[in-house]
């Protein structure tokens, strides 16, 4: 049966017995397009970035037996991967709201979802950060600032740590920009990347900036453990990265699909 001759026969009204199931069906299938395609990526969004925040945070408010930074590396590293090897496919697996806005930028996201899906993270960063509080220790949890990013301690260090943070979130965006994005380098290795950069980010910028690369994993234990000082260098410099990675891909990297000049 052709498109028109189903549009005809659900809509005649000598035939109501067989057009009323089919107008049913029909709505069925809507709402669940419109859960599929909206609600449950927002709700992926979230439950991953809750999962994900809360084994970051519990790292690092665990991390007292002196490993340094390659406790909360390997944890942030592998939790994401995790994440976003088992929920990519229903929303890409941004769990960070600049990865969604570099995402959005080369045209990987549609705009009805870029809000949504920021809500969603912070939304999930503030239940991660509250489920580490929850099952750790009060001396512990004081000893770590609630897992919040207290590297920088004055207005001389804030230089570079915001450029540290705009560079890590430059290459993690970039990774996952190239990696999952863009179809002429994407790789079903992405999630496997993706953490390792994180944990790459860490181990190389974790005394300089805390290497947060993600305002929701900012946000959340900020929030929760109510330190704020220096809050804003983990918006400024993630999101100036994934400016910069949105650059470097329409302009120079991306596909035909992606890019704009010299198609």
């Amino acid at each position: 049966m052709s498109v028109t001759e189903s549009k005809t026969e659900l809509y005649n009204m000598d035939n109501m017995d067989t057009a009323e199931p089919a107008i049913e069906k029909a709505g069925s299938h809507r709402g669940a397009e419109v859960f599929e395609r909206y609600i449950q990526p927002c709700v992926a969004e979230l439950l991953g970035s809750a999962l994900f925040i809360f084994v970051g945070c519990s790292s690092v408010i665990e991390n007292v037996e002196g490993t340094g930074r390659l406790q909360p590396a390997l944890a942030h590293g592998l939790a994401l991967a995790i994440v976003i090897a088992l929920f990519g496919e229903i929303s890409g697996g941004h769990f960070n709201p600049a990865v969604s806005v570099s995402v959005f930028l080369v045209g990987g996201l549609k705009v009805i979802l870029l809000v949504p899906y920021i809500l969603a993270q912070m939304l999930g960063g503030m239940i991660g950060a509250g489920l580490a509080k929850a099952i750790s220790s009060p001396e512990k949890y004081s000893n770590a600032t609630g897992a919040a990013f207290d590297v920088v301690k004055s207005d001389a260090e804030v230089g570079a740590a915001t450029v540290a943070e705009m560079v890590m979130t430059l290459f993690l965006t970039m990774t996952v920009c190239m990696g999952a994005v863009n179809k002429r380098t994407s790789s079903g290795m992405a999630p496997f990347c993706i953490g390792l950069t994180v944990a790459a980010d860490i181990l190389v910028g974790g005394a300089v900036s805390g290497a947060c690369m993600n305002p929701a994993r900012a946000l959340g234990p900020a929030v929760v453990s109510g330190y704020w000082s220096y809050h804003w260098i983990y918006w400024v410099g993630p999101l100036l990265g994934a400016l910069l990675t949105a650059s470097f891909v329409r302009l120079l990297l991306g596909d035909k699909r992606i890019r704009v000049l010299l198609k």
